[in-house]
């Protein structure tokens, strides 16, 4: 079975975050730190100009929170903990002074859906769907909602939140925002990343810097926002009705 890892490769000046997880690149505790810590790196290496965030394998792009994980969390500092990687994450990508694309080579769930928000630009294949499948199982898309309200509207949003099971296609994460553009297969779209970052790396860097800082302007406030947020998530996660719809995925 293959371990889960993140890793930075350098090409062109491009750095290429990658991270995996054998079980649809759901996210574990160890995973998001791994994460956090490499957008930083990344961040603060002169050797990179320009992020590209990609995950491994070909079918589903993130499926969200770790279950497994969720199943195992007993009491509130845990949930907060566990939820808080979520939230450092996007507080990673929000003050990184790089821009970051972000490759959607599948389907996005719940905190998938995040990381994609987070990202300065996205492109996917006509097989990223997207999901917000959180209040299904009794907790809700907290952390991630200043994310990506930002990027769809508050409206958007609440629809894919109240149809907690349903998948939204491409073709309406385009339409919406989040994805730039899609392509047809994952081929088109790694030469489209690759065209993009590496035209972006050729950019006056202290211009990219800039409009990085005008993207997240009025966001200075996260950092205790998703805090607050990864607190509501750790409490409902114990709950009953959690707890009892998690065994089922067990």
């Amino acid at each position: 079975m293959e371990h889960p890892y993140v890793t930075l490769k350098i090409e062109n000046k491009v750095g290429y975050i990658e991270f995996f997880h054998p079980n649809r690149n759901s996210m574990p505790s160890d995973v998001l730190s791994q994460l956090s810590q490499i957008i930083y790196e990344a961040g603060n290496s002169d050797a990179v100009k320009v992020i590209v965030l990609k995950s491994g394998g070909e079918r589903t792009f993130c499926a969200g929170a770790s279950f497994n994980e969720l199943i195992a969390i007993e009491n509130e500092d845990e949930g907060k903990m566990f939820f808080s990687g979520f939230a450092n994450v996007i507080n990673a990508m929000r003050k990184c002074p790089k821009l970051i694309i972000g490759r959607i080579q599948g389907k996005a769930v719940g905190g998938g859906v995040g990381l994609a928000a987070a990202t300065d630009y996205c492109l996917a294949t006509k097989y990223a769907s997207i999901k917000l499948s959180e209040l299904s199982i009794g907790i809700g898309p907290f952390v991630i909602e200043p994310a990506v309200s930002r990027k769809i509207g508050k409206t958007a949003m609440a629809q894919m939140t109240i149809n907690a099971e349903e998948f939204y296609s491409p073709g309406y994460a385009k339409e919406k925002g989040l994805y730039g553009d899609v392509f047809n297969s994952v081929e088109e779209l790694d030469e489209a990343v690759k065209t993009l970052a590496e035209k972006l790396s050729s950019y006056n860097p202290e211009a990219l810097k800039a409009m990085k800082s005008v993207f997240w302007e009025n966001t200075e406030h996260w950092d205790t926002l998703l805090e607050q947020r990864a607190e509501i998530s750790g409490k409902l996660v114990l709950s009953k009705f959690t707890k009892k719809t998690l065994k089922r995925f067990g």
